[in-house]
């Protein structure tokens, strides 16, 4: 993730192999940001709670930002929550989805490399056989529509298979990129971790 900061996402971005490289300075972040994303992050996956309350307005001027301006806007404000958040959880989400759409084939040929030396990861992950570039699209699609619901714990769990897979195959390739693919195990460790903090109650 090369710098990536609001303006990356308000038009359709085109993230390349570097996509998981950088991590946000969390020093430049303002609190008041950090402190939306996580209300944020919280209401779209747990939903409102009390409908008086003025959470209903946020989430309709959040969704329709979303439709205006692109999820991304929205996901910046996720990017420099930390790893054991939820909001961290869905930034991790959205740059998954955001790379595998835009390097769809990529995506395909990377898992197709590294399932052979991550089989349980394969079984959570979901893909079809064999995996091409649209069975890899939809896998990500149907984990991040999972935000919703009583089974965030899975859709982590997944993604986190998911993102392991292809960041061995990464590795793996002939033009590997092992640095890269290390980035993605980290991911997906993050990812495994935030799935047992739902479990436990404790992701916030």
């Amino acid at each position: 993730m090369e710098g990536l900061t609001v303006a990356d996402f308000d038009k359709p971005a085109l993230p390349g192999q570097n996509l998981f490289d950088v991590q946000p300075d969390p020093a430049s972040d303002p609190s008041e940001a950090t402190a939306a994303g996580h209300r944020i992050a919280n209401l779209l996956v747990r939903g409102i709670k009390d409908p008086a309350a003025d959470d209903q307005e946020l989430v309709d001027r959040v969704l329709h930002l979303a439709d205006e301006e692109g999820l991304g806007v929205i996901a910046e404000l996720w990017s420099r929550a930390s790893a054991d958040s939820l909001a961290g959880a869905l930034w991790r989400l959205y740059v998954l989805r955001t790379w595998v759409h835009h390097q769809p084939d990529r995506a395909a040929r990377e898992f197709a490399l590294g399932k052979a030396y991550a089989p349980v990861q394969e079984v959570l992950a979901g893909v079809v056989e064999p995996p091409g570039p649209q069975e890899v699209v939809a896998l990500v699609d149907t984990v991040v529509r999972g935000i919703v619901g009583e089974n965030f714990d899975v859709t982590l769990d997944r993604a986190a298979a998911f993102a392991h897979i292809v960041g061995v195959g990464r590795a793996q390739a002939e033009d590997g990129d092992a640095p890269s693919g290390a980035r993605l195990v980290d991911t997906a460790r993050a990812l495994r971790r935030a799935a047992e903090l739902e479990r436990a109650g404790a992701l916030y």
